[in-house]
Protein backbone atom coordinates (compact mmCIF):
# COMPACT_ATOMS: atom_id res chain seq x y z
CA UNK A 1 0.00 0.00 0.00
CA UNK A 2 1.32 3.44 -0.94
CA UNK A 3 1.88 5.61 2.11
CA UNK A 4 -0.54 8.48 2.33
CA UNK A 5 -0.11 11.13 5.00
CA UNK A 6 -3.08 13.19 6.20
CA UNK A 7 -1.96 16.37 7.95
CA UNK A 8 -4.77 17.72 10.14
CA UNK A 9 -4.03 21.34 11.01
CA UNK A 10 -5.73 22.33 14.25
CA UNK A 11 -4.61 25.93 14.60
CA UNK A 12 -6.98 28.86 14.30
CA UNK A 13 -4.38 30.67 12.17
CA UNK A 14 -2.52 29.61 9.05
CA UNK A 15 1.26 29.39 8.90
CA UNK A 16 1.57 29.24 12.68
CA UNK A 17 4.51 27.62 14.43
CA UNK A 18 2.92 24.16 14.54
CA UNK A 19 2.15 24.19 10.83
CA UNK A 20 5.64 25.47 10.00
CA UNK A 21 7.20 22.61 11.99
CA UNK A 22 4.87 20.04 10.41
CA UNK A 23 5.78 21.29 6.93
CA UNK A 24 9.49 21.05 7.73
CA UNK A 25 9.02 17.43 8.78
CA UNK A 26 6.86 16.70 5.70
CA UNK A 27 9.61 18.03 3.41
CA UNK A 28 11.66 14.98 4.42
CA UNK A 29 9.09 12.46 3.19
CA UNK A 30 9.98 10.59 -0.01
CA UNK A 31 8.49 12.02 -3.21
CA UNK A 32 6.25 8.98 -3.72
CA UNK A 33 4.47 9.52 -0.39
CA UNK A 34 1.11 11.21 -0.92
CA UNK A 35 0.25 14.16 1.30
CA UNK A 36 -3.12 15.74 2.03
CA UNK A 37 -3.33 18.87 4.19
CA UNK A 38 -6.62 19.82 5.84
CA UNK A 39 -7.04 23.01 7.85
CA UNK A 40 -9.80 22.50 10.40
CA UNK A 41 -10.30 26.26 10.87
CA UNK A 42 -11.59 26.56 7.30
CA UNK A 43 -14.17 23.78 7.55
CA UNK A 44 -17.86 24.24 8.26
CA UNK A 45 -17.83 21.46 10.83
CA UNK A 46 -20.34 21.82 13.66
CA UNK A 47 -19.58 20.73 17.20
CA UNK A 48 -19.89 16.98 17.55
CA UNK A 49 -23.18 15.73 18.98
CA UNK A 50 -22.74 12.45 20.81
CA UNK A 51 -25.76 10.32 20.01
CA UNK A 52 -24.38 6.93 21.02
CA UNK A 53 -27.11 6.31 23.55
CA UNK A 54 -29.99 8.01 21.71
CA UNK A 55 -30.70 5.11 19.38
CA UNK A 56 -29.30 1.77 18.29
CA UNK A 57 -29.25 2.67 14.62
CA UNK A 58 -26.09 3.55 12.65
CA UNK A 59 -25.10 7.20 12.31
CA UNK A 60 -24.57 8.64 8.80
CA UNK A 61 -22.33 11.65 8.17
CA UNK A 62 -24.23 14.89 8.62
CA UNK A 63 -22.29 17.42 6.48
CA UNK A 64 -20.05 17.55 3.43
CA UNK A 65 -17.14 18.66 5.66
CA UNK A 66 -17.63 15.63 7.89
CA UNK A 67 -17.80 13.29 4.89
CA UNK A 68 -14.59 14.79 3.46
CA UNK A 69 -12.79 14.39 6.80
CA UNK A 70 -13.99 10.82 7.25
CA UNK A 71 -12.93 9.87 3.72
CA UNK A 72 -9.51 11.51 4.17
CA UNK A 73 -9.00 9.80 7.52
CA UNK A 74 -9.92 6.37 6.16
CA UNK A 75 -7.66 6.82 3.12
CA UNK A 76 -4.61 7.75 5.19
CA UNK A 77 -1.92 5.29 6.22
CA UNK A 78 -0.49 7.97 8.50
CA UNK A 79 -2.49 10.66 10.31
CA UNK A 80 -0.59 13.67 11.62
CA UNK A 81 -2.36 15.77 14.23
CA UNK A 82 -0.71 19.20 14.00
CA UNK A 83 -2.15 21.10 16.93
CA UNK A 84 -0.62 23.95 18.84
CA UNK A 85 -0.51 23.47 22.58
CA UNK A 86 -3.43 25.46 24.00
CA UNK A 87 -3.81 25.39 27.77
CA UNK A 88 -1.60 22.29 28.03
CA UNK A 89 -3.60 20.23 25.57
CA UNK A 90 -4.76 20.22 21.96
CA UNK A 91 -6.72 23.02 20.36
CA UNK A 92 -10.52 22.96 20.41
CA UNK A 93 -10.57 22.46 16.63
CA UNK A 94 -8.39 19.37 17.00
CA UNK A 95 -10.44 17.99 19.89
CA UNK A 96 -13.62 18.40 17.83
CA UNK A 97 -12.04 16.39 14.97
CA UNK A 98 -11.13 13.58 17.39
CA UNK A 99 -14.63 13.73 18.91
CA UNK A 100 -15.98 12.90 15.46
CA UNK A 101 -14.03 9.65 15.58
CA UNK A 102 -16.60 8.46 18.14
CA UNK A 103 -19.40 8.96 15.63
CA UNK A 104 -17.41 7.43 12.80
CA UNK A 105 -17.25 4.17 14.71
CA UNK A 106 -20.95 3.83 13.83
CA UNK A 107 -21.04 5.12 10.23
CA UNK A 108 -22.46 2.38 8.00
CA UNK A 109 -19.80 0.80 5.80
CA UNK A 110 -16.91 2.81 7.25
CA UNK A 111 -15.50 0.02 9.44
CA UNK A 112 -13.58 2.83 11.11
CA UNK A 113 -11.88 0.93 13.92
CA UNK A 114 -10.78 -1.99 11.76
CA UNK A 115 -9.58 0.32 8.98
CA UNK A 116 -7.41 2.44 11.29
CA UNK A 117 -5.94 -0.57 13.13
CA UNK A 118 -2.26 -0.87 12.25
CA UNK A 119 -2.04 2.59 10.73
CA UNK A 120 0.09 5.30 12.36
CA UNK A 121 -0.89 8.37 14.36
CA UNK A 122 1.67 11.16 14.75
CA UNK A 123 1.59 14.53 16.47
CA UNK A 124 3.28 17.86 15.92
CA UNK A 125 2.95 20.76 18.32
CA UNK A 126 4.53 24.07 19.16
CA UNK A 127 4.55 25.19 22.76
CA UNK A 128 5.53 28.46 24.40
CA UNK A 129 7.22 26.86 27.39
CA UNK A 130 10.79 25.75 28.00
CA UNK A 131 9.61 22.56 29.72
CA UNK A 132 8.37 19.90 27.25
CA UNK A 133 6.54 18.09 30.07
CA UNK A 134 3.71 20.64 29.76
CA UNK A 135 2.72 18.88 26.51
CA UNK A 136 2.12 15.56 28.31
CA UNK A 137 -1.71 15.90 28.26
CA UNK A 138 -1.69 16.33 24.46
CA UNK A 139 0.75 13.45 24.01
CA UNK A 140 -1.31 11.24 26.32
CA UNK A 141 -4.55 11.97 24.47
CA UNK A 142 -3.03 11.06 21.11
CA UNK A 143 -1.27 7.97 22.45
CA UNK A 144 -4.40 6.64 24.14
CA UNK A 145 -6.54 7.37 21.07
CA UNK A 146 -4.09 5.37 18.97
CA UNK A 147 -4.09 2.55 21.52
CA UNK A 148 -7.89 2.35 21.55
CA UNK A 149 -7.94 1.95 17.77
CA UNK A 150 -4.96 -0.45 17.77
CA UNK A 151 -2.91 2.04 15.77
CA UNK A 152 0.79 2.65 15.86
CA UNK A 153 1.93 5.84 17.62
CA UNK A 154 4.89 7.71 16.21
CA UNK A 155 5.06 10.19 19.07
CA UNK A 156 4.90 13.96 19.00
CA UNK A 157 7.40 16.32 17.41
CA UNK A 158 7.75 19.23 19.83
CA UNK A 159 8.95 22.70 18.91
CA UNK A 160 9.16 25.91 20.86
CA UNK A 161 7.62 29.14 19.67
CA UNK A 162 5.15 31.81 20.65
CA UNK A 163 5.34 34.63 18.11
CA UNK A 164 4.77 33.71 14.48
CA UNK A 165 7.85 32.01 13.03
CA UNK A 166 9.60 31.46 16.37
CA UNK A 167 9.78 27.71 15.83
CA UNK A 168 12.15 28.28 12.91
CA UNK A 169 14.71 29.44 15.51
CA UNK A 170 14.37 26.14 17.43
CA UNK A 171 17.31 24.33 15.87
CA UNK A 172 16.81 21.20 17.98
CA UNK A 173 13.20 20.84 16.76
CA UNK A 174 14.23 21.43 13.15
CA UNK A 175 16.89 18.74 13.50
CA UNK A 176 14.33 16.27 14.93
CA UNK A 177 11.94 17.17 12.08
CA UNK A 178 14.45 15.83 9.54
CA UNK A 179 14.05 12.25 10.77
CA UNK A 180 10.74 12.35 12.64
CA UNK A 181 8.65 10.47 10.07
CA UNK A 182 11.49 8.04 9.29
CA UNK A 183 11.31 6.36 12.68
CA UNK A 184 9.53 3.04 13.15
CA UNK A 185 6.34 3.62 15.11
CA UNK A 186 5.43 0.94 17.68
CA UNK A 187 1.92 -0.29 18.30
CA UNK A 188 0.39 2.11 20.79
CA UNK A 189 -0.31 1.00 24.35
CA UNK A 190 -2.49 2.76 26.86
CA UNK A 191 -0.35 4.88 29.14
CA UNK A 192 -1.96 3.41 32.25
CA UNK A 193 -1.27 -0.22 31.31
CA UNK A 194 1.46 -2.15 33.04
CA UNK A 195 4.52 -2.51 30.86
Amino acid sequence: MTRRFLFVLGSSRSDGNTELLARRAAEQLPADVEQQWVGLAGLALPDFGDGRHDADRPRPCATDAETMLLDATLAATDIVIASPLYWYSMSGLTKRYLDYWSGWLRVPGADFKATLAGRTLWGVTALADAEPVVADPLIGALNNSAAYLKMRFGGVLLGNGSARGDVLKDTAALTRAKTFFAQEAPLARFLFEDA
